[in-house]
């Protein structure tokens, strides 16, 4: 069974990536929770989705997007649990090399590679990474990094709503 979401017609996608079951790796899953609990509304257009971090998956949910904006667990040495990193892949920084960030084993460096390679990036794409402390087995995010959870979500509804009415951009079929 393909279990591989449809493209996405949407204008914005949020994505976190995550797994609940190893600690601070959940932090992008917790922040498009945060978003979804949120009393103000996100701009139409917006969906908000979860992933593995899966490089194909996380192609098929900002295909067709104007704007995506990824939340992922990223581990850096030394670290320091709970730090913010926003990255806009194409607008001066890149993300850091493979090894260097997110907890996954192949992950968003190589989901924008082959993206680029098949012509499927979103019209523009930003990346919050969330330095964790924990990723071993277990659940629950370490306090340093859940007290960095609303504020990401915070700053990305805030981004989203300066980002106004975005676009259209061509589709590729």
């Amino acid at each position: 069974m393909d279990t591989s979401p449809a493209p996405n017609p949407g204008r914005i996608s949020v994505i976190g990536i995550g797994t609940r079951f190893r600690h601070d790796d959940e932090a992008g899953r917790a922040v498009v929770s945060a978003l979804l609990a949120r009393a103000s509304p996100l701009p139409e257009g917006t969906r908000l989705h979860i992933s593995d971090g899966d490089p194909a998956r996380l192609v098929s949910l900002w295909e067709g997007a104007d704007l995506a904006v990824v939340v992922d667990a990223a581990r850096a040495v030394p670290g320091r649990p709970g730090r913010v990193h926003r990255l806009e892949p194409g607008g001066g920084r890149a993300v850091p090399a493979a090894g260097t960030a997110g907890s996954h084993g192949l992950g968003l460096r190589d989901a924008i590679a082959l993206a680029t390679a098949l012509d499927r990036l979103p019209a523009r794409l930003i990346v919050y990474a969330i330095e964790a402390g924990d990723i071993g087995f277990g659940t629950g995010l370490s306090p340093e990094v859940a007290s960095s959870v609303g504020t990401v979500a915070d700053t990305i509804a805030r981004e989203l709503r300066r980002a106004g009415p975005l676009p259209t951009a061509p589709r590729h079929g």
